[in-house]
């Protein structure tokens, strides 16, 4: 393993990668945070979550050859705004993609807001041209889902956030035959569980990647400031390959936490919040990250310094 600890994540330099002016302008984009991103045919591919003045929401596509500079497409997607479900109950807000490939599909979990509050809500395309709607698949006040890249025994497998009513969240995995119907849910772990900076909520963020050791999390927790001020950073953790419900280790410390101005300062301060990373051959890490909910951001890390993060914590036992 290796001895180089710090930094665990490293900023790009060249950060934010994007920002609203970077979209044409007669869109009116102000906003570009909590992306998805996947490589397709060597080219890097972010769904881009955009809001104009009026904040609504869209997902625009934009295209890199190195995963650093990217360029937005003329157009957003074409999401089934004539559809009377979609319409009826997610037109007004939908946002958070995370994009899994499996086999030769790419899924894009996103959240949705209704007036029955979030729900997961799940898009399919096999070229990035064409989008088809599959329909909500989770009940109502629930976020942060994202697919494991295969299945698990058989079955599909999730992570997401149901919330409570207090206001807090944790991770739970859930599993299903289709993607649409989900149940066996347990819960991963609890926002106060082995992490001192997470203590309001907790949730899935970026597809989890397979090691030997584990399902590598890359997740985001929050805390409170003076009662009323959310700071979102991000930690990780390994999940056992045949029952993702069981944390195997976990990093102590955040690995990246709203430091610089661009983290700091926009529509919610203090947030640094993931929803992709692509993975290169040697094991390297682009972690793609909204900051404060205004502009787009990456990181670099690799396999093997997230693994040491998870090993260099204490042991997790849980408190279940």
């Amino acid at each position: 393993m290796s001895t180089n600890k710090y930094p665990i994540c490293k900023r790009y330099e060249g950060n934010p990668i994007l920002t609203g002016k970077d979209f044409p302008a007669e869109a009116n984009i102000k906003y570009v945070f909590n992306s998805g991103i996947v490589k397709f045919n060597g080219i890097y591919l972010m769904v881009c979550r955009v809001e104009n003045s009026a904040l609504l929401d869209r997902f625009w596509i934009a295209e890199s050859t190195d995963g650093f500079n990217f360029k937005p497409r003329p157009k957003p997607v074409d999401m089934p705004h004539d559809d009377p479900e979609f319409k009826k109950y997610a037109y007004s807000m939908y946002y958070d993609p995370r994009v899994t490939k499996i086999e030769d599909v790419y899924y894009i979990v996103h959240a949705a807001h209704s007036g029955h509050t979030c729900r997961l809500s799940l898009v399919k395309t096999e070229d990035f041209k064409k989008f088809e709607w599959l329909g909500f698949i989770s009940e109502v006040d629930n976020r942060n889902g994202v697919l494991f890249p295969e299945k698990i025994k058989g079955l599909y497998a999730r992570l997401d956030r149901p919330n409570t009513g207090a206001g807090n969240g944790d991770i739970w995995v859930s599993y299903s035959p289709d993607l649409i119907f989900w149940g066996k849910s347990k819960c991963v772990f609890r926002n106060w569980e082995g992490i001192r900076w997470a203590w309001k909520k907790v949730g899935a963020g970026a597809t989890p990647i397979k090691t030997p050791e584990g399902w590598l999390n890359i997740f985001h927790g929050v805390r409170t400031q003076c009662h009323s001020h959310f700071v979102y950073q991000l930690g990780v953790c390994l999940l056992d390959l045949e029952d993702p419900s069981k944390v195997k280790a976990m990093a102590e410390d955040a690995i990246l936490i709203p430091e610089e101005q661009y983290e700091l300062v926009g529509q919610t301060p203090s947030v640094v919040f993931t929803c992709g990373v692509v993975v290169e051959d040697n094991g390297e890490i682009k972690l793609y990250y909204g900051g404060a909910d205004t502009v787009q951001c990456v990181a670099t890390t690799s396999i093997e310094r997230l693994i040491d993060a998870c090993y260099a914590g204490k042991a997790y036992h849980g408190f279940r």
